[in-house]
Formats: C-alpha cells, sequence, structure tokens
C-alpha cells in the first residue's frame, strides 16, 4: 500500500514545487514508512511527484524510483501471481525494472496485462513525455484527478484535498483502462488530451462497443479544457478474467429441494445438496480457488522473527492479519481459510464494529492489572489527542455483534490451537461525528450518498482496530497492530447476495439474475473499492480483497447462475448458495445459514442519525465545512 501523487504545471511561474499540506498528511498516513518527492522539468512543463510508502514485501523500496533515462514510477499494488516475482523481491522494483525494459507501447500494455492482483500506478516516460497511468480491471486501489479549471494544471492522487466549495473537483480515476498524455502537446495546446487504452476481451467480439461506452462515460463529468481518445492503434489491456456464463438450462432444472418456501432452514437442507456429486466438486473446486486466493494475500508481507521462548508466544506474537469480521458467511469462510495459511503461532484479528445508540447501564469494564506495555495496548492518535473516547465492552448489542460472537465460537470449535483475536470495536454517535467532520468525510469523497456515508464510517472504524478484547476472566484496551486487513467485498455482487438480485429473479428469472449480476461486478470499481481502499488505508494498513482474485472472479464466472445462488429458497439458504454449501464443507454449520445483511444495519450505523433518509440520497454530513 503506498500514497501516491503526480501534479502536472504548463505555467512555470504559478506552479508549485511542495504539495498542500493536507494533501501530503493524508498520503503520509496511507504510508508511514518512507515518503520521498521528485521533481522533474520539461521546456513546457513540470512534474512534482511524490511517493509514501506502506512496507509490506521485499526491501523497503522509497518512492517515487527513477531509473538512468530519467523515467520515473510510482506504483500502489500487489503482484499476487503473473509477473515473477521471487519471495525477497519488491514489486516496485520488479515492476519498474519490467517498465524500463518495455520498447514500445503494446509491451507496456502487456505487462499491465499480466498483472493479477489489485493496482494503481503513474509512470513518466522521459523520452517521450508522456505520462501513464491507470487502477486494475475492479479498481481495487484509489486513484484520483483533479483539473485545475484554468487549464494550467491538474493532480492525479491517491486521495484528494478537498475544499469547502469545490469538493466535486476531484474524481475517480476510471478503472476502465490505462490512460496515456502528451505533457508537451497539452503544455503548448493548452489541453488535456487523454488518451485510452480500455480493457478488452482477447476475443473481438463487442470492442468497438465497449470501447465506446468507456470513452463516454470517462468523458461526462471532464472540464472543456480535457478530452478522451482512444488510442489510434486500437490496442488494448487483455481483460484478466472470463466472460460471465450467462447460460439458461434448457429444461427445468431438477434438484431435491426447489420451489418452495416451506424448505427448512437447517444444516440438512444444504447437506441434501452436497449429496449431488457434481455439486459437491463444484463446492470443493471453489473452496480450492479461494483458498490460494486466501494464501496469496495472507503470506506476502514481511513477518517479523518469531520469539525464541515458547512462553513469550501469547504475549508478545502480534497479528499481521485482521479480517473485517461479522460472523456471517463471508467473513467466516475466509478466517477459516486464512487459518489454513497463517502461521499457527500468529493470532488473527477479527474486527467486529458497533455503534452505540444510547450507553447502556451495565457492569463497569473490569479492571485489568496492566503488565509491561506492549504493541497490543498503544493507544490511538485520536484517543490519545482526547477526540477518541473508546467505548466498554456490552455497550453494543448491534447484530453483528451477536453474529460475531457466535462466529469466534465456531472458529474456536474448528481451530482450538488458534489465537482468535475477537476485537469489539464500540462508536459512540459523539466520535462518529467528531472524526466524520475531522478524517473521512474527506476520504469518501468524491463518493456522497448516505450509503457511501455509512459504509464509509463503518469500515474506517473497524479498520482502525481500537477496542477491547474480552475473555472469560479480563477485559482489556486493544489495539490492532495487523497491517493487512482482509474483507468480503465481492462476495455478494457475484453470489447474489443482495436483495436487489431477488427482486430481479422474481420479475425477470434467470435471464433477469445473470444481467444484474454483470451490473454489479461492472460497476464495482466505482462504487465500493476506490472508497474502501481511502478509508482502510488512512490507517496505513491495506484491503485486500480475496473474492476479487482474478482466479477467483473466473472460476465463478464459468458457472451457469443456478450453480451459485437459487432465489427460488428462502433467505438465509438461497442466496449464496455456494458460499454457504463451501461453509458447511468447512465446518461452520451455524454461520453457514445466516441471512445477509448489510453492514450498515447489522452495525447500526444506518439510521443512526436520520431515519428518513434513503440509501441513494445526497448525504449532507459528508459535505466538507469550511
Amino acid at each position: 500500500m503506498c500514497g501516491i501523487c503526480c501534479c502536472v504545471g504548463f505555467s512555470v511561474e504559478h506552479f508549485r514545487k511542495e504539495l498542500r499540506e493536507d494533501l501530503l498528511y493524508k498520503l503520509r498516513r496511507r504510508g508511514p514508512d518512507s515518503s520521498k518527492q521528485l521533481l522533474k522539468s520539461g521546456v513546457n512543463y513540470q512534474c512534482l511527484f511524490s511517493g509514501h510508502v506502506l512496507h509490506l514485501r521485499g526491501v523497503l523500496t522509497a518512492q517515487p524510483v527513477e531509473d538512468e533515462s530519467g523515467n520515473v514510477f510510482l506504483w500502489n499494488g500487489e503482484v499476487f501471481d503473473g509477473v515473477q516475482l521471487e519471495a525477497e523481491d519488491n514489486d516496485t522494483q520488479v515492476m519498474f525494472s519490467s517498465l524500463s525494459a518495455c520498447k514500445n507501447e503494446s509491451d507496456i500494455l502487456s505487462l499491465f496485462s499480466k498483472v493479477q492482483g489489485p493496482w494503481s500506478f503513474i509512470y513518466y516516460q522521459a523520452s517521450s513525455h508522456y505520462l501513464w497511468f491507470g487502477r486494475d480491471f475492479f479498481g481495487r486501489r484509489s486513484l484520483l484527478w483533479h483539473f485545475n479549471h484554468l487549464g494550467n494544471s491538474f493532480c492525479l492522487s491517491s486521495v484528494g484535498a478537498q475544499i469547502s466549495g469545490l469538493a466535486d473537483q476531484w474524481q475517480e480515476v476510471p478503472a476502465s483502462g490505462i490512460f496515456q498524455i502528451d505533457l508537451n502537446s497539452a503544455a503548448v495546446s493548452r489541453h488535456v488530451t487523454l488518451k485510452l487504452y480500455p480493457w478488452k476481451y482477447v476475443s473481438k467480439e463487442n470492442v468497438t462497443e465497449e470501447c465506446s461506452n468507456a470513452l463516454t462515460q470517462t468523458a461526462a463529468e471532464l472540464p472543456a479544457f480535457v478530452s478522451v481518445v482512444a488510442n489510434e492503434d486500437k490496442l488494448y489491456l487483455s481483460k484478466p478474467i472470463v466472460p460471465l456464463n450467462k447460460m439458461l438450462p434448457q429444461a427445468p432444472l431438477e434438484t431435491h429441494c426447489r420451489n418452495s418456501s416451506s424448505v427448512p432452514h437447517t444444516r440438512e437442507t444444504l447437506g441434501i445438496f452436497l449429496t449431488d456429486e457434481h455439486t459437491k466438486k463444484v463446492v470443493h473446486q471453489f473452496i480450492d480457488v479461494l483458498s490460494v486466493a486466501i494464501k496469496r494475500r495472507v503470506l506476502c508481507l514481511v513477518r517479523e522473527e518469531n520469539p525464541a521462548s515458547k512462553e513469550d508466544l501469547k504475549t508478545c506474537n502480534k497479528a499481521n492479519i485482521a479480517i473485517l469480521f461479522s460472523g456471517g458467511v463471508d467473513s467466516m469462510v475466509i478466517a477459516a481459510l486464512a487459518d489454513r495459511h497463517i502461521p499457527l503461532d500468529e493470532p488473527i484479528d477479527l474486527l467486529n464494529v458497533a455503534f452505540v445508540t444510547k450507553r447502556k447501564p451495565g457492569p463497569s469494564v473490569p479492571k485489568v492489572k496492566r503488565k509491561q506495555q506492549t504493541h497490543h495496548e498503544i493507544p490511538s492518535e485520536e484517543s490519545s489527542q482526547g477526540a477518541a473516547v473508546v467505548q466498554g465492552p456490552g455497550d453494543a448489542e448491534a447484530p453483528d455483534r451477536v453474529t460475531g460472537r457466535a462466529g469466534l465460537k465456531e472458529l474456536q470449535s474448528v481451530n482450538p490451537s488458534r489465537t482468535w483475536n475477537f476485537v469489539e470495536i464500540n462508536v459512540s454517535l459523539e466520535e462518529l461525528q467528531k472524526l466524520r467532520r475531522a478524517r473521512i468525510c474527506h476520504l469518501v469523497q468524491p463518493l456522497d450518498t448516505v450509503l457511501d456515508d455509512s459504509i464509509g464510517c463503518a469500515v474506517w472504524f473497524a479498520s482502525r482496530g481500537v477496542g477491547w478484547l474480552v475473555s472469560q476472566d479480563a477485559v482489556r484496551p486493544y489495539q490492532s497492530s495487523a497491517k493487512v486487513i482482509l474483507t468480503g467485498i465481492g462476495a455478494d455482487e457475484q453470489l447474489a447476495g443482495y436483495s436487489r438480485h431477488r427482486v430481479r429473479f422474481q420479475s425477470l428469472g434467470l435471464e433477469g439474475l445473470n444481467e444484474e449480476i454483470a451490473m454489479e461486478l461492472g460497476r464495482i470499481s466505482s462504487r465500493n473499492l476506490g472508497r474502501d481502499d481511502r478509508v482502510i488505508g488512512d490507517h496505513g494498513k491495506e484491503a485486500r480483497f480475496p473474492f476479487l482474485d482474478e482466479n477467483v472472479v473466473s472460476f465463478l464466472n464459468s458457472l451457469p447462475v443456478w450453480e451459485k445462488a437459487d432465489l427460488s429458497l428462502p433467505r438465509g439458504l438461497g442466496e449464496k448458495l455456494l458460499l454457504r454449501l463451501a461453509a458447511v464443507e468447512l465446518g461452520l454449520t451455524t454461520s453457514a445459514l445466516l441471512p445477509k445483511r448489510a453492514m450498515q444495519f447489522g452495525s447500526r450505523i444506518a439510521k443512526l442519525e436520520k431515519t428518513d433518509e434513503k440509501a441513494s440520497d445526497k448525504c449532507g454530513r459528508l459535505q466538507i465545512l469550511p
């Protein structure tokens, strides 16, 4: 994870040679381990590059990096597959070396087509005065652009620096491909031309249609002096996933328990599906491909040496991996598969957030005899400044807290040898309002709906990881030390987990359900991922999305829709049926039957401040105040 930024000025006398302090502060929070700036000048332009690194793998490599030809590279990503990387390699250096070896545009596109994993990048090609930039196919890493309305500068950045009344100036760079700007040409003409190299299927079907859609969508909100054009050679990046299988059954489906609202909501019902040999095979294929995706995401980071003494394990070993954890089937399956690959002497943090409406009377927090200060008890920056009052355990009984505790017991029974740190994160209305104004609203922007507010705030507090560890005999304050946070986003979109999938199925059948799934996956970059990356990255932590691993998506896309979900079955069974069956096979029988509950309702942040607003309404609480 990194904070990357490039500011380009075409008017030398007005070009600022330093970043605004608030922008620099936000970038440093994303990359606390190294900060560096580099100024490059052409005849007609100047570029200020700023890189801020969160060190996770290989040798710490400060950014921006520059080669002997004057090329400059900023990389915010992870190479999980596709490009050869040894265990000790740093992916920034490997990607830059590969880029420097590229002889033409086709080579550059070929390189980025191969990379499996989340990324955004900025690459300055000195000899041609080209600036390349873009995000991965799913948009798992944030990148924003801001064009000065006088036409004399523009900026690319992982996060924006919003100004009151001007928040709409920053927009997310669409994840529709890679862009190229000829800086010399832009400086002379005072017109920025964004040349797009879009994502395409390797097959030639629908190439023109897809390209025109990408161009139209990208150009919609740009100022008059900025235009988007297709590259004249019709070059493109190869999409990293296979097309969605929209096949429909040729005959009525024959299964054991279909078309009945009276189907018993039990483990036995799911067990009936697993008696079918083909179904069981598909379930195990899914478990295998998801397990590999999670393995890559939990092992690609630098781990400190284990303590010398086994007696010190419990007190000295810290968690490197945390999971956004509700106890629902998505987070439970992630936790169970992560448990397969994370060293057994390493705890796993389960981050469970709840919003407190009113403080409930109850037992006070037991006084815990403070031992020597450890990394577990570092107060948060906010609490150390008096901005946060961490609510005590028992203050919040939100639905996700109840299912989270049940999920903890189930994981403990699956692997009692693992230390599972169930972190109760309770947020008061006062703390929510204070930190939304100070921090979160700037990160959620440019998204601005009530839903963006609810999820953005919930994810920010959860990923901060400041809460309580409650055991049978003690309660203690805790701050998660994990730099990597696994999240289940992508499961609902691909496996028909939302209520709108059921509505579409009821009105238009399997054909309508296929279209809804295709639409959900197509818009996930603009709807969710940039926001979540900015929010989680603000804590100097990296979000990783195993359900959006390229191989996982390709596997799910290859299946006909009825092997993924059966919405003729009731809630808690039919949606995400494939994932529920996988949970049963992993020994997670209780969580396998939990109905889908959105994070904003499970954490009780929805309707906390206003009860009459819709999720799609523009949220006044996100507006930047003077």
